[in-house]
């Protein structure tokens, strides 16, 4: 009876769905093509997989708390757009240009806050707002225009974000481990500490929350500024990666963000999140997307297997959500 407690239990946690889909996807892709699990193809994945995934951890903290940030994608584009258009006009350092641009995007985020909290203004409007200007704002800075080449080589801070070796066959980037610190940090604080009990009841009950004592709108601009600070992080990675800075960078990152989230088993209304299911919504899509075109589909059918991703999820959580709260 004690084992099949335990199974209970396991099934009903918001993470076992997407766990199952994960190992299901690997185990078809790798069936239709051996060439899916390659060393090769499992260091794009990763690559890949962190500048989202970076984003994708702090929204799981602030859909959390009951907001949303549509700003993000936009975020992804214009601070690298700003590291380099400082750099490269000789005004600072590549160092101070990033300091610069992270200060910028925490602002970014404490002006989201405020508007949220304060002028109580639904989230969905203000950052919806601030995806247009932040994104008029790179795209009149550059004319529309990609900024031009550079060699970021022998900057200790491009080996400290992007730096790459080899580990056998595998070749890893920098950026991974950045990753994989920031999931561990943000699992403890939503799991394990005071913030996670405020983020949680912030998002639960607000109004319950802050008659204990919570200071909810500190919460919630605090998250929001996390939430800006880390999209800048991820898309000044991709840019140091790539060697680029395009300001049409992260065009409809913000939706995928809220579906890797949503995968995972965080909810929507708030009140209940989880940074391990988030990795895993976070590695299904990239899996997704980068799986179906190793199979010969279209990479212009990834958003229909997104769609039923995320409508046969939602009807996963619901069914599992009853069943826990009926005993069955």
């Amino acid at each position: 009876m004690e084992n099949r407690s335990i199974i209970q239990r396991s099934i009903a946690r918001p993470e076992f769905g997407p766990f199952v889909l994960l190992v299901a996807e690997l185990a078809v892709f790798w069936g239709l093509n051996h060439d899916f699990l390659s060393p090769q193809n499992i260091s794009n994945i990763l690559a890949f997989t962190v500048e989202l995934g970076l984003i994708a951890l702090a929204m799981t903290l602030l859909m959390t708390s009951g907001e949303f940030d549509l700003s993000v994608g936009s975020l992804f584009g214009f601070s690298p757009v700003l590291m380099w258009t400082l750099f490269n006009s000789g005004l600072t350092s590549l160092e101070a240009g990033f300091v610069l641009a992270l200060l910028v995007a925490a602002f970014i985020g404490l002006v989201n806050g405020w508007f949220v909290t304060r002028l109580k203004i639904p989230s969905f409007l203000v950052t919806l707002g601030m995806l247009l200007v932040v994104r008029g704002t790179a795209l009149f800075v550059t004319n529309g225009f990609p900024q031009r080449t550079w060699s970021a080589e022998g900057s200790w801070l491009a080996e400290a974000l992007v730096g790459d070796f080899f580990i056998g066959p595998f070749r890893i980037y920098m950026s991974l481990f950045w990753f994989i610190a920031a999931a561990i940090a943000l699992g403890y604080v939503l799991t394990q500490s005071r913030t996670g009990n405020w983020i949680q009841a912030a998002g639960g009950n607000p109004s319950a929350a802050r008659a204990r004592g919570v200071n909810v709108s500190g919460v919630k601009i605090g998250l929001f500024i996390l939430s800006s600070v880390m999209a800048s992080l991820a898309g000044i990675i991709s840019s140091l990666r790539t060697s680029a800075a395009n300001p049409n960078s992260g065009t409809g990152y913000e939706l995928e963000v809220i579906a890797m989230v949503v995968i995972g088993g965080t909810a929507l209304t708030g009140g209940r999140g989880t940074i391990i299911g988030t990795v895993l919504g976070i590695l299904i899509l990239r899996v997704m997307r980068n799986g179906i075109v190793l199979i010969g589909v279209p990479g212009l059918a990834y958003n229909i297997f997104i769609g039923a991703i995320i409508l046969g999820m939602m009807a996963l959580h619901s069914w599992l959500e009853r069943r826990h709260q009926t005993g069955t």
